[in-house]
């Protein structure tokens, strides 16, 4: 059964109540254009460096804004709503990178906290430390679904394919890679890893974005996508700003790639051994 999805591109900002609104606004516009399952990036209720200032507004996952908008969001336009993630407050003190999917009910379907911290200095002079602020999740999930099987990462998990392999191996049709690239990193190997995931795998890739120039400074790639098992690019929006892309999903495609691809089914077991070369006589020995 095909169905139409849709991945919202934002520029969220610090206050998570005019994220929320936005968020809304574009979910709805997403809905207006036929998408019954509807994604948004990583971060989307706020994006705020100054790391005390964000614990000041954080909430945890009962009282936190962007989870209650994605819930009455899903309700309303009886669609399976993904916030791709948010900053929710936790117990002792850390934060979870966490993504929420909902059903056309407002239940929460699936949860999934981001298990490779981005821990990174680039050569641009920006340096990020994740681990210090975010409890890493520890646990992948494929979540079964009316219209296909869906598997799930956020950003820097794009670049750790055996989570992605793990996922396909268990069934996934459809992977979601809602993020918050940076510009530089985006620039290099966004589009590649996204379609890589896709061939790899023959599955379909859907990834929301942030994008542009943010109010605490920071600047994001942008170029949402959607991404079919044969690598193909659906649809994609642009560099900055904030929209909203749509494609048709049909998992009988991901069988069909299987078919022609059956690298999944023809995958084997194997030994890694590191052996020291050794030189005798100007031929290595």
């Amino acid at each position: 059964m095909s169905f139409k999805a849709a991945a919202v591109q934002m520029c969220s900002g610090v206050d998570p109540a005019k994220n929320a609104a936005a968020m809304a606004r574009l979910v709805r516009e997403a809905a207006a254009q036929g998408a019954t399952y509807v994604q948004t990036p990583e971060m989307t209720g706020m994006l705020q460096r100054d790391r005390a200032a964000a614990r000041a507004v954080l909430a945890d996952e009962a009282h936190d804004i962007i989870v209650k908008t994605g819930s009455e969001l899903a309700v309303e336009l009886g669609i399976h709503m993904h916030v791709g993630s948010t900053a929710i407050a936790l117990a002792d003190g850390k934060i979870a990178n966490r993504g929420f999917l909902f059903g056309p009910d407002g239940r929460i379907l699936n949860r999934y906290d981001k298990i490779h911290m981005f821990d990174v200095d680039l050569d641009n002079g920006e340096s990020w430390r994740e681990s210090a602020a975010y409890t890493a999740g520890s646990e992948a999930r494929v979540l079964s679904l009316p219209f296909a099987e869906m598997g799930f990462a956020i950003c820097y998990d794009v670049r750790f394919p055996a989570l992605f392999r793990a996922q396909a191996m268990a069934g996934a049709e459809v992977m979601t890679v809602p993020a918050a690239f940076t510009k530089q990193t985006g620039e290099a190997h966004w589009e590649i890893l996204l379609r890589a995931r896709a061939i790899e795998n023959g599955v379909f890739v859907i990834a929301a974005a942030q994008a542009g120039r943010h109010e605490d400074g920071r600047e994001t790639f942008g170029h949402s996508m959607i991404i079919d098992p044969w690598g193909t690019v659906l649809a994609s929006a642009g560099a900055t700003g904030e929209a909203v892309i749509v494609a048709e999903i049909d998992p009988a495609a991901v069988k069909a790639a299987h078919d022609k691809i059956p690298n999944l089914r023809n995958g084997r077991e194997f030994s890694v051994e590191k052996i020291a070369g050794a030189v005798a006589g100007g031929v290595a020995a």
